[in-house]
C-alpha cells in the first residue's frame, strides 16, 4: 500500500444455494487465496453467504439462522487473514430482513450495510422478502456481537485517504445511489457486491454504468458479480466481476469463468483529483468506522501505458488523432477569422513540430475556404541545417500547395556575432540561441510586411522542459502544437501520411518521421546532423510519461520514480530512469518562466501547461528535493 496503491480484487464464489456451510469454506478459501496474492480489500458477490435466489426460503428462520452460524465459520477462520472482504448476507434486525454487506476484517465484523434500492421488477422480487435499509442505522445483533448497521464509510487508521463505502446491485443502477453520499463524505472507493443477471447486452451496460459512476464521483469503484452455482429456474449468472478508477476499467473478468479481477487503485491519486476540482457538495454525514490494517510496499499489480497521451488500440488512435487535428485548425481557425489574417506564416524546418504545424495550418484554411498559398512556409538555413531537413521541408510545402521561400540567415547571425563579441568557434548557448531568434525575428517581420499570423511550432513536450529559445522560437502569435506532446506529434504526422493521397507529402512525412529530433543549431558533421535532442535531455517518451504522471495525476517524484521503473524494466536501466527523472524536475521548475509568458494555443487533452488555464505557478517555485 505504499504510495497510496490498494491491491484490490473482485471475486466470484461458485456457491450452492441454501448450503451455507459449504458456501462459508468455500468464501473462506477465496480469502485466504486472496491474501497469498497480496489483496487488501476483496469484494464477493450479493447474498454469496446463502445464494441469492433461494425464493422464499429467506423468509425462514432455518436459512437465516444457517446463515448466521456461516458468518461466524468465516469470522472464526479468517482470524489471521490481513484482507479486508466484504461478503453479502440476509441479516435480521427487529422484525425486518435487509440485504447486506458484511465487512469483516481479521475474524471480525466492522460494520454491516443494508441495501438501500431494492428491486421489485420483472425478474427481480426482492420486495417480497427485505426491507429497504434506508434511514436505518445503530447496531444490529449478528453472529454473536453487536455491530454498526447503516451506511457507513470505513477507513484506515494509517492512511486516511484508504477509505471505503459498500452499495449492493440495484444501489448502482438506481437514480440516487448511496455512493454519491459516500464519496462525497470522503469515501475514495465504492464496493459493490452484486447479483446481476446476464442477458444479451447486460454486459456493456454494466461496464459503462461502472465506468461512468466511478468517473463522475472521482473514486474506485470494486464490482462482484454472482455466477455459477446460482439456481438457474428462470436467470443465468455470469460471474462478471470489474474494478474501475476515475472513469477507466482497471481489471475486469472474463464471463463465466472464476478468474478474480485483480488491480491496485490509487487512493492518493483520488484525493489529487478531489482536492484539484475543490466541490462543495451538501450531504448528510455519515459514520466512520477505523480499521488498522497495517502499510506496506507490495509488488504492483497494475499496469502502466507506457505511453499515457498515445491511445493503445490501434481502432482508437486513428479517431484520436482525427479529432485532435480537428480541434487545433479549429482553434486556428478562429484566431485567422478574429485577426482578419491575410496570411499565415511558419519557419518549417523539416522537423516533426513544424511539420504537424503545417498540417493543421492547411487543414484550417481549407476549413475557411481560402487558398492554400495565403500559407507561407519559410526556411531558414544556417550553421546546421542539413540538406535533407531542407528538402523534406520543400517538398512538403510544395506539396500542400502553400507558399515556400528560403531565408539564409548565415550573414545575418555572422554580422550580429560580429556586433557582440561572438566568436564562431564558441559553440555556447550564445552561438545557439542567436540563430533561433534570428529566425524568429525573420519570421515575424515577414508576417508584418503581408499582414500575417507567424504560427509556432513548439509542443508541449519542449514546453514542460524548457527545450526552446525564450524570445526565439518560444515566442508566435499562436501556438497549435502548445498542448501536444512529442509522443502525439509522432503519431498525429503518422497519421496523416498514411491517410494522405499525395505521393510527395506522404514520402517527405515518413522521411521526417525518421529524421532524428533537433534544432539544428550546431554545425552539422557533413550532411548528417550533429545535434540530437534526446541525447542532451533524454528520451521523449520518459519524459511525456513522468509529464503526465506529475501533472495530471500529482504524482511525487519518488511514485513516479517507482511506476517508470517497473513500466520501463525492459528497455531503461534504473541508473537510467533517475538520470532522466532527475533532469526532467530540475528543467520542469526552473524553466516556468518561459510558460509564463507563452502565446495562446489550443488544449487538446487533459494535460496542458497553459498559465491562463491549466498550470499556474510562479516562475522560481524551488525544485521539489529527494526523499
Amino acid at each position: 500500500m505504499k504510495d497510496g496503491f490498494i491491491k484490490c480484487g473482485a471475486a466470484t464464489v461458485e456457491i450452492t444455494v441454501g448450503d451455507c456451510c459449504a458456501n462459508a469454506k468455500r468464501i473462506v478459501e477465496k480469502i485466504d487465496s486472496a491474501a497469498k496474492e497480496g489483496i487488501k480489500l476483496l469484494a464477493l458477490p450479493e447474498l454469496c453467504v446463502c445464494g441469492y435466489t433461494c425464493g422464499d426460503m429467506l423468509l425462514y428462520d432455518s436459512l437465516l439462522d444457517s446463515a448466521e452460524k456461516a458468518v461466524e465459520y468465516i469470522l472464526k477462520e479468517t482470524k489471521h487473514i490481513d484482507v479486508a472482504a466484504v461478503i453479502g448476507a440476509p441479516v435480521r434486525r427487529e422484525h425486518k430482513l435487509f440485504n447486506c454487506a458484511v465487512v469483516i476484517y481479521k475474524g471480525e465484523i466492522l460494520g454491516i450495510v443494508p441495501k438501500i434500492n431494492i428491486p421489485n421488477y420483472g425478474e427481480f422480487y426482492e420486495g417480497r422478502y427485505f426491507a429497504s435499509g434506508a434511514g436505518e442505522d445503530g447496531e444490529v445483533q449478528f453472529a454473536g456481537v453487536a455491530v454498526p448497521f447503516g451506511s457507513m464509510i470505513f477507513e484506515n487508521t494509517f492512511l486516511g485517504d484508504y477509505s471505503f463505502g459498500v452499495e449492493i446491485c440495484e444501489d448502482l443502477w438506481a437514480a440516487q445511489s448511496p455512493s454519491v453520499d459516500l464519496t462525497v463524505n470522503g469515501a475514495r472507493i465504492i464496493v459493490n457486491i452484486s447479483a446481476s443477471d446476464e442477458i444479451a447486452g447486460k454486459c456493456d451496460y454494466r461496464r459503462n454504468l461502472i465506468i461512468a459512476q466511478s468517473g463522475k464521483l472521482d473514486c474506485g469503484y470494486i464490482y462482484a458479480g454472482a455466477g455459477y452455482g446460482e439456481s438457474t429456474t428462470d436467470m443465468v449468472f455470469a460471474g462478471h466481476d470489474l474494478i474501475a478508477e476515475c472513469g477507466n476499467i482497471l481489471a475486469e473478468n472474463q464471463l463465466f469463468t472464476d478468474e478474480t479481477a485483480v488491480t491496485d487503485i490509487d487512493v492518493k491519486r483520488i484525493t489529487f483529483e478531489r482536492r484539484k476540482k475543490n466541490a462543495d457538495l451538501y450531504s448528510n454525514r455519515i459514520m466512520k468506522i477505523y480499521f488498522d490494517q497495517k502499510l506496506q510496499a507490495d509488488k504492483l499489480t497494475r499496469r502502466f501505458s507506457p505511453s499515457p497521451f498515445v491511445p493503445e488500440e490501434e481502432s482508437k488512435r486513428s479517431e484520436r488523432c482525427e479529432l485532435i487535428l480537428n480541434i487545433q485548425s479549429s482553434g486556428l481557425k478562429k484566431r485567422i477569422a478574429h485577426t482578419r489574417a491575410k496570411k499565415l506564416v511558419v519557419g518549417l524546418s523539416g522537423g516533426l513540430d513544424s511539420a504537424l504545424a503545417l498540417l493543421v495550418m492547411t487543414k484550417a484554411v481549407d476549413m475557411l475556404g481560402r487558398d492554400r498559398k495565403d500559407i507561407l512556409a519559410v526556411t531558414m538555413p544556417c550553421f546546421g541545417t542539413t540538406k535533407r531537413t531542407k528538402s523534406n521541408a520543400e517538398i512538403l510545402a510544395n506539396g500542400l500547395g502553400s507558399d515556400f521561400c528560403t531565408v539564409d540567415i548565415t550573414r545575418s547571425v555572422e554580422r550580429h556575432f560580429e556586433d557582440i563579441g561572438q566568436s564562431k568557434e564558441d559553440l555556447d548557448v550564445t552561438f545557439e540561441n542567436a540563430q533561433a531568434r534570428e529566425r524568429t525575428q525573420v519570421l515575424m517581420d515577414i508576417a508584418n510586411k503581408c499582414g500575417g499570423l507567424v504560427v509556432g511550432t513548439g509542443d508541449l513536450s519542449e514546453l514542460a522542459l524548457g527545450w526552446a529559445t525564450y524570445n526565439g522560437d518560444h515566442m508566435s502569435m499562436y501556438g497549435v502544437n502548445a498542448s501536444i506532446p512529442k509522443t502525439l506529434v509522432r503519431y498525429l504526422v503518422k497519421y496523416y501520411a498514411d491517410t494522405c493521397e499525395e505521393k510527395n507529402v506522404k514520402k517527405a512525412l515518413y522521411d521526417i518521421l525518421d529524421t532524428p529530433v533537433s534544432p539544428e543549431l550546431l554545425p552539422a558533421d557533413g550532411d548528417e546532423i550533429s545535434q540530437q535532442t534526446e541525447n542532451i535531455v533524454g528520451p521523449y517518451e520518459l519524459h511525456d510519461y513522468f509529464l503526465y504522471y506529475v501533472v495530471r495525476w500529482g504524482y511525487p517524484r519518488e511514485k513516479v520514480q517507482r511506476i517508470a521503473k517497473e513500466t520501463f524494466a525492459d528497455k531503461y536501466s534504473e541508473e537510467e530512469i533517475d538520470k532522466w527523472l532527475d533532469n526532467f524536475f530540475r528543467r520542469f521548475f526552473a524553466q516556468q518562466f518561459k510558460r509564463s509568458c507563452m502565446p495562446d494555443g489550443p488544449k487538446v487533452g487533459s494535460v496542458s501547461l497553459s498559465p491562463r488555464g491549466d498550470f499556474r505557478l510562479p516562475s522560481d517555485f524551488a525544485v521539489p528535493t529527494k526523499e
